[in-house]
């Protein structure tokens, strides 16, 4: 199940990415707002590798209720040996309950070789709080608890005598805790600045991550963007880096706008 055919998920999403995008300019009214993007970049942590990605981002407003859909792949290859091949998948339902307060369900699945996790899922909801929703600044947290599911990787370790043992893989099911920061500030009409971090708790391990990123528009419809992102693990599997970092550059299609 963990394994990804990147060819196939190039396929899926540019599909669902022109489907959205014909969806929106059909329903804009009804508020579909979406972006897809093609990245360059440059990661450094478990592998240090250049690698391609694609991404797709769709929301829905309908009245106080907000639907979400992310979608993001990246892969890499050094010297002709695959050396990057993650996958990410999160839905999001918001619900409007005053002009600045949200209740929030969330599900997410991601799926990283390059890891000692064969996959992480997260499945919960909370509470989020609009602190600015202004034209130029907009700044949203929120946060709250789940089921967090870790599939570990079967893994080789040494003990204190150098004799090899073997760490049978596991599925680790346990009390979770998700929490959001989204914060942007818009220099004016063509340039933003976001700054998101996102932490994913469980009993395994948690997942701290950091992006900030520069978007300058280039025309109506296209943007590039610049973006810089830091994941740290609080407890990576034997062998395995507890940070990683990606420098990346993106031709970003917003439609619905």
């Amino acid at each position: 199940m963990s394994t990804l055919n990147f060819p196939l998920l190039v396929v899926a999403l540019s599909s669902a990415a022109m489907l959205a995008g014909n969806a929106a300019v059909a329903q804009e009214k009804d508020g579909w707002t979406g972006e897809a993007s093609f990245s360059a970049g440059h990661t450094t942590g478990n592998t240090d590798t250049t690698d391609v990605g694609l991404g797709i981002d769709v929301a829905r407003e309908q009245g106080v209720w907000t639907y979400e859909f992310v979608a993001d792949g990246e892969y890499g290859e050094q010297d002709g040996v695959e050396s990057r091949n993650r996958y990410f998948l999160s839905g999001d339902v918001d619900r409007l309950l005053d002009e600045k307060l949200i209740a929030f369900g969330r599900t997410s699945y991601e799926v990283d070789q390059f890891t000692g996790f064969d996959s992480r899922s997260f499945v919960g909801g909370g509470l989020g709080y609009h602190i600015y929703d202004g034209e130029q600044i907009k700044w949203t947290v929120r946060g709250g608890p789940g089921v967090k599911i870790d599939e570990v990787k079967r893994s080789i370790i040494t003990d204190s005598l150098g004799a090899a043992l073997i760490v049978p893989a596991e599925t680790v099911s346990s009390f979770g805790a998700v929490a959001r920061s989204a914060f942007g500030y818009k220099f004016n009409d063509n340039v933003d600045f976001t700054n998101e971090t996102d932490v994913l708790y469980g009993d395994t391990s948690t997942q701290i991550e950091n992006m900030v990123a520069l978007t300058a528009s280039v025309s109506t419809s296209i943007s590039a963007r610049v973006s810089y992102n830091v994941r740290y693990d609080t407890n990576p599997a034997d062998g395995f880096e507890d940070t990683d970092t990606a420098l990346k550059v993106a031709l970003v299609y917003g439609f619905g706008q």
